[in-house]
């Protein structure tokens, strides 16, 4: 028994060093071209801010939307925008894996005795999207600063919990968007509903496009169990205590987009290129 728990933690350890030296390669690659590194570093941090005044200048004619303030509003958005951006940079392998299908890199991937997946994840590393990172967390700050939240260590926590729910959240929709793709030989476009479409309005809560959206971001793909619901507990509209732990629901979702995953690779067949 104690040796299997010492191969379990040899392999955990392993894994982990294993993605680490992935992360290492893939930093001293993206160091060779700092120019470009520095471009799209700044591409990223503009085409996001876009997005955050397009909310400034409608807060300029409205003073509410549905009856959440702009500082409330801010709040929102930061997190899913962190946390979006979060997946996106670590889980940046995942949605490029349509391509290593087609051109027939996944059959080298499957002859390496390491998981599958720390392998994809470990091919890319969007680090150039931390510019969006850094931007939500001055929005956040910016957000907690000036709204009239009463701040208490559990609200405090469900924020955390927010945003490692929805960077959860948002790599499971990774996962299911590649395994997909061993089914469908060209990458479906309706799985970036779910990625950047969710990153583009889930700056509001979502409670503001009707009970229909709600119900299918909850019961569906469940997206307010880690934005609308914990929010609602953070601005003091809802007191459940329950509320706050609803993004750990998130971790569930991964269940069934494995389970996908695991579908997909035992019925892979080669591309033969």
């Amino acid at each position: 028994m104690n040796h299997r728990k010492q191969d379990a933690h040899h392999k955990r350890t392993g894994a982990f060093r294993l993605y680490c030296h992935y992360l290492s390669i893939l930093l001293r690659s993206k160091m060779q071209y700092k120019k470009s590194f520095f471009l799209i570093f700044v591409g990223s941090f503009l085409a996001s801010f876009t997005v955050f005044l397009s909310v400034y200048f409608m807060f300029q004619r409205f003073s509410h939307v549905k009856g959440y303030t702009f500082q409330e509003v801010l709040l929102c958005y930061s997190i899913v925008l962190m946390s979006f951006s979060l997946a996106e940079i670590w889980a940046r392998g995942l949605e490029a894996f349509p391509g290593m299908v087609r051109r027939g890199e996944f059959d080298r991937v499957m002859l390496r005795p390491r998981s599958l997946i720390l392998q994809i994840l470990g091919t890319q590393l969007d680090i150039e999207r931390f510019s969006r990172v850094l931007q939500a967390l001055v929005i956040l700050l910016y957000a907690v600063i000036t709204s009239e939240v009463r701040w208490t260590p559990l609200k405090i926590a469900t924020v955390f919990f927010m945003l490692a729910g929805g960077c959860t959240l948002f790599s499971g929709i990774f996962l299911i968007q590649a395994a997909l793709s061993f089914f469908f030989l060209e990458g479906l476009e309706f799985t970036n509903i779910f990625t950047f479409g969710l990153n583009e309005h889930g700056k509001y809560p979502v409670d503001i496009y009707g009970k229909g959206v709600l119900w299918i971001l909850t019961f569906i793909i469940p997206f307010a169990l880690v934005q609308y619901y914990p929010l609602l507990y953070v601005l003091g509209r809802r007191e459940e205590i329950r509320y706050a732990f609803l993004p750990f629901a998130a971790v569930l979702f991964l269940i069934p987009c494995y389970l996908l995953w695991r579908v997909g690779v035992r019925h892979y067949k080669s591309s033969g290129s």
